[in-house]
């Protein structure tokens, strides 16, 4: 495989300038939505449990609010770059477009790698970002939320350095905390359910039963382990799934033909969402290469992982068998990729559809917390399934209205009511 690396910001573009063209787009409204309308860069100086002080260098970018308050995770990841963050704030745009929620798109991060740091110094990171972000975030601005290596309690220690600096409480502030504290019932599982929602409604069109389509699943975090259960609910198998090894710094695939047991699975996987070889070896799990996820003999592949994973390079040893691909994680195909799975009538349900239960959910936890009455959560979750069936089929009947690309569809109804929410306030 190749070395090859991706600008996620880039591959953004590239996916909004085609349908740009679709859409015909005049050249301000392209100029005004292909870069994000703020951004904030900043450093953050913490002094460490060994007494030094450390610079840790946070960001936001807010890509458009035309059609509510910018939404979107902050990441903690020792990679991070603003590009990736604007990437991922443009997409957040399109997503809460396409489940036709009223928000728009933010994202935020900081370049830090939480194994390595204490419980007090990830709280001080926490608040310092805060800090520096407080007079341009809140719940009718910008919601931020948990994304990857951020976890409720993160969210918590910074609700509540917003609140002593506003002097109030403003539990809509940011979404994703903890269950009694704000939190919404269903949160948890929303990400992952809302990929098997659309998963299942695809299936449905093409005839296929879950029990007749094994799946091969990229990731062990938050969302590929909700998949994976929903999946196995509805009558499907997972027969592999790939995640990272910390330890030696590179990940594997584990293979059970029958199936793999996710609570066994569970019972050997860290924190952080990495299995135990030695033990998955001794369960009668086949250890393969990491990549390995993407070739097997199934007929849905689900990567919900991180982006650039399906790429010019490895697209082709997917399997004929493969049918049906649901994107967990945010951007995993690349453009190149795309086209092979076009050409090849691979069904793809992309990324900012398919994994939009999540930022779903996040509305409904703001919603619950603005208007301080919270659901029970079968109705957090049959809500969520509405709102994710009902987004599937509108963009499902547009690609085949318009003999289009699923992401093509899905790309032309998200920007087209963000344009229309532009134009309608004389922003363009």
């Amino acid at each position: 495989m190749s070395n090859k690396s991706y600008n996620s910001f880039e591959m953004a573009q590239a996916q909004f300038d085609r349908v740009a063209d679709i859409l015909q787009l005049d050249q301000a409204t392209r100029e005004f939505l292909r870069v994000p309308m703020r951004e904030f860069s900043f450093s953050i100086p913490v002094r460490m449990d060994d007494g030094m002080t450390q610079i840790f260098r946070g960001f936001r970018v807010q890509h458009n609010d035309a059609r509510g308050p910018n939404k979107g995770g902050i990441r903690f990841h020792p990679q991070e770059t603003v590009d990736t963050v604007r990437a991922l704030a443009m997409w957040m745009t399109w997503k809460c477009s396409v489940v036709d929620i009223p928000l728009g798109g933010g994202k935020g991060g900081v370049i830090c790698d939480p194994h390595n740091l204490s419980l007090r110094e990830q709280e001080q990171i926490c608040r310092g970002w805060v800090r520096n972000m407080a007079n341009d975030v809140g719940p009718l601005a910008d919601v931020p939320a948990p994304d990857v290596m951020t976890n409720a309690q993160h969210m918590l220690w910074m609700l509540d350095e917003f609140e002593a600096i506003r002097r109030g409480k403003f539990p809509g502030f940011i979404t994703g905390k903890p269950v009694g504290m704000g939190g919404s019932l269903g949160r948890t599982e929303a990400t992952g359910f809302g990929v098997i929602f659309t998963l299942r409604e695809a299936l449905r069109d093409r005839g296929i039963k879950p029990a007749d389509a094994p799946a091969s699943v990229q990731g062990f975090g938050n969302v590929a382990q909700y998949a994976i259960r929903l999946y196995n609910q509805l009558g499907g198998k997972v027969v592999c799934v790939s995640c990272w090894d910390q330890n030696d710094q590179i990940s594997y695939s584990y293979r059970k033909a029958t199936g793999v047991d996710l609570d066994q699975l569970l019972g050997i996987t860290d924190k952080f969402g990495g299995i135990d070889r030695e033990k998955a070896r001794g369960l009668g799990y086949e250890i393969l290469p990491g990549d390995d996820w993407l070739t097997q003999d199934v007929v849905v592949l689900i990567p919900a992982a991180i982006e650039n994973q399906i790429t010019g390079e490895n697209v082709h040893q997917i399997k004929k068998t493969v049918r049906v691909i649901a994107e967990g994680a945010n951007g995993p195909t690349t453009p190149d990729a795309d086209r092979v799975i076009q050409e090849r009538e691979i069904f793809m349900i992309p990324d900012f559809l398919a994994n939009a239960g999540g930022v779903t959910c996040s509305y409904f936890e703001q919603v619950q917390c603005n208007m301080n009455y919270f659901w029970e959560k079968d109705e957090v979750l049959g809500k969520l399934d509405v709102k994710m069936t009902s987004a599937y089929h509108a963009v499902a009947d547009l690609a085949r209205k318009r003999n289009l690309y699923m992401r093509d569809a899905a790309y032309v109804i998200a920007v087209s009511r963000v344009v229309e929410a532009c134009k309608g306030r004389g922003w363009i």
